[in-house]
């Protein structure tokens, strides 16, 4: 089950990232503010959002209603010190899920997981998308052109899966290491670097090697559609 976490008390933040990963099979990311938890849930595929009502740069009640204007479906847990019955009707109309009033105990945490789980949010995911006349299959891994196709690992797939949904945009190093291997891991961000080269190499079949452009000193990005025409970004 994918989680995000958004709790700006890095202590309370941390221990529920432990316990979690303790006690399920869980990955976990963790963020500290409503800006970075609107980002990470627009960007990624979570099946339950846990929010902290009072947080910088965006409340979790904030972040909630942007999230439900903007149709997202997926779960969202509100987690709050207020423990009125009107701040408990005010979060749920927000777009929440559920609420959980600190302090809590992690068993009843994990119970409220486990219930929003079985009911059905996350919207169906595309089997396949294209891009600049690329076909990437989700389910096979397989990266196709006409007549052509190639087999990237699930590594390889995830980080150009990743640049897709985010195209036009510049992802930095770190988001994409915590993205696809988790901020916990002991991955060097070096092995960013070589895996978007086995990626170039393998797209080099269909003369797309250019499609994942360094932005050098931060990160990757791959540019909107409309832009490829243009593409001369050097590599590094």
């Amino acid at each position: 089950m994918n989680i995000l976490l958004a709790e700006d008390d890095p202590s309370l933040g941390n221990l529920i990232v432990y316990m979690l990963k303790k006690k399920g099979p869980y990955k976990v990311d963790l963020v500290i503010n409503g800006e970075d938890a609107y980002y990470y849930a627009t960007s990624g595929h979570y099946d339950i959002l846990i929010l902290d009502w009072m947080m910088p740069n965006g409340d979790g009640i904030e972040v909630c209603r942007r999230l439900r204007k903007e149709v997202y479906s997926g779960a969202i847990l509100i987690l709050t010190a207020k423990d009125t019955v009107e701040d408990r009707i005010y979060g749920l109309d927000a777009g929440a899920d559920d609420y959980l009033v600190k302090p809590f105990e992690i068993g009843e945490l994990l119970a409220r997981l486990r219930a929003l789980s079985r009911r059905n949010f996350a919207p169906i995911v595309e089997e396949e998308i294209e891009i600049a006349g690329l076909a990437l299959n989700r389910l096979s891994h397989v990266v196709s052109m006409g007549n052509q196709h190639v087999q990237l690992s699930p590594r390889e797939f995830e980080l150009l899966d990743l640049l897709v949904q985010n195209k036009g945009q510049v992802l930095p190093r770190e988001v994409i290491l915590d993205r696809i291997w988790g901020l916990d891991s002991e991955v060097a961000p070096k092995t960013i670097d070589a895996t978007v080269k086995l990626i170039r190499r393998k797209l080099e079949g269909f003369g797309k090697q250019n499609l994942l452009q360094s932005i050098r000193g931060v990160g990757y990005k791959i540019e909107s559609e409309s832009c490829f025409a243009h593409s001369g970004t050097s590599q590094s």
